[in-house]
């Protein structure tokens, strides 16, 4: 496999820091960081030991969005459309893998996250945010639906649909304070202790079992469209079931009643 150039993977164990590399440009999105992304998180489902992801950008800002200057945007002539939706199916596919991908993933903003680089931070599990953090469904303002890279699903979900259609319908930018008081983010962290805070919490996550982790990702991303009370029951009742047979599970009630930390064995 070649070298990747847009995005750089740091290992530290069961975490890898999956940092959006391309400084110059402020984090744009082009074709060759999507193909690289979507080359990261396919493997992810094939990467048990890698148990937390922690998503970040390099530079002054998280990402500036789509890079406009590329071919993310089909030339005209025959074919356009058919060029066209491939590119934006290329693009939403990373939403999907994002959220299909068993780990979790910490996203950390900083500075502009428009378009793009706002709907990779919708498609985190957890976000926090430096005080300078702004984020915007850009789309609309280059001619586009606000509704784009699954902004349309994941923003009402996180904000309420009144909300969402507030920043969905106009571009506004988001910033810190705000994003924190609708829950869109869980803190706002000094900029030098932003990856602190995303390791710190990544750590936590760290001290359940494997398989409850990712099963309890694979639910929540089921129960958030659940049709009823009754259809949730036995997601979970199924999930728990599961869970109860394995080793971990022992190994954690053992390790409660002994009153230490448990060592987890299941991957």
């Amino acid at each position: 496999m070649t070298e990747p150039t847009t995005i750089t993977v740091e290992t530290r164990g069961p975490i890898d820091i999956l940092t959006l590399n391309r400084p110059a440009e402020l984090n744009a999105v082009s074709p060759g960081m999507i193909a690289e992304l979507t080359g990261y998180f396919s493997a992810l489902h094939d990467r048990p030991a890698t148990r937390v992801v922690i998503l970040r950008g390099n530079g002054p800002h998280f990402s500036a969005g789509a890079d406009l200057g590329t071919d993310a945007f089909a030339a005209p002539g025959n074919g356009r459309p058919q060029r066209q939706l491939k590119m934006q199916q290329n693009y939403s596919g990373v939403i999907r893998l994002m959220r299909s991908c068993p780990q979790p993933i910490v996203g950390l903003a900083h500075g502009a996250a428009c378009g793009a680089g706002f709907s990779f931070l919708l498609a985190c599990d957890v976000r926090f945010a430096a005080p300078d953090a702004r984020m915007n469904a850009a789309y609309i303002k280059i001619g586009v639906g606000g509704c784009d890279m699954g902004s349309g699903y994941l923003l009402p979900r996180l904000v309420g649909l009144s909300v969402a259609s507030e920043f969905l319908l106009t571009g506004r930018f988001i910033k810190a304070e705000r994003a924190q008081a609708i829950g869109l983010v869980s803190d706002i962290v000094a900029p030098d202790a932003l990856l602190a805070r995303g390791l710190a919490f990544a750590e936590e996550m760290l001290r359940v079992s494997p398989m409850g982790l990712r099963m309890t990702k694979q639910a929540l991303n089921t129960l958030i469209d659940a049709p009823s009370l009754d259809a949730a029951l036995m997601i979970e009742d199924r999930q728990q079931v599961i869970l109860l047979e394995t080793a971990d599970h022992a190994e954690a009630v053992a390790a409660f009643r002994e009153r230490r930390e448990p060592t987890y064995s299941d991957q």
